[in-house]
């Protein structure tokens, strides 16, 4: 598997997955029916914001992630990442390979920390992925997240320095 900077040209191999997962309504806080040009501006971030894929030998997109300041001005030395694995490569540590690859990118980048805001407390694969790169959850939001199964659940902060 290669990660690479995403291209404008790599969009509609990752639509298909990304409107799949924010369909499904369990793991991110986007509007359930975003459509393809929002999701498009909300994925493909400009500058100093990166977005990566992961791509087989034979062209397949099998997840991409974002990668962006956190937050603009005095903040923007923390960085803030998001990640979606095409549900057909589940089980081959597509999320792992990009967790890493974005973690040396930010610090590359000169990023002192990373933090994500909004990892729903439902979601085990993640947490336990993100806490075996090292994160901590630092923070905790109750109910602030309605999960189409299981109802209000909790959305989880995290935090890793770099």
């Amino acid at each position: 598997m290669e990660i690479r900077a995403a291209t404008t040209d790599d969009w509609p191999l990752i639509w298909p997955f990304l409107r799949e997962i924010v369909a499904a309504g369990e793991t991110y806080t986007w509007p359930r029916d975003v459509d393809e040009e929002r999701a498009r501006a909300m994925w493909l971030v400009p500058p100093p914001g990166r977005t990566v894929v992961a791509v087989d030998p034979d062209g397949t997109v099998l997840g991409s992630a974002k990668l962006a300041p956190n937050q603009l001005g005095p903040g923007d030395h923390v960085a803030n990442a998001s990640f979606m694995v095409a549900p057909a490569a589940a089980g081959r540590r597509v999320g792992r390979a990009l967790g890493e690859h974005v973690l040396a990118l930010a610090r590359a980048e000169g990023y002192r920390a990373m933090q994500f805001n909004a990892v729903v407390a439902t979601n085990t694969r993640a947490l336990a992925l993100w806490q075996s790169l090292g994160f901590e959850v630092v923070g905790r939001v109750p109910e602030a997240f309605r999960h189409p199964v299981r109802g209000f659940v909790d959305l989880l902060v995290m935090h890793r320095r770099l």
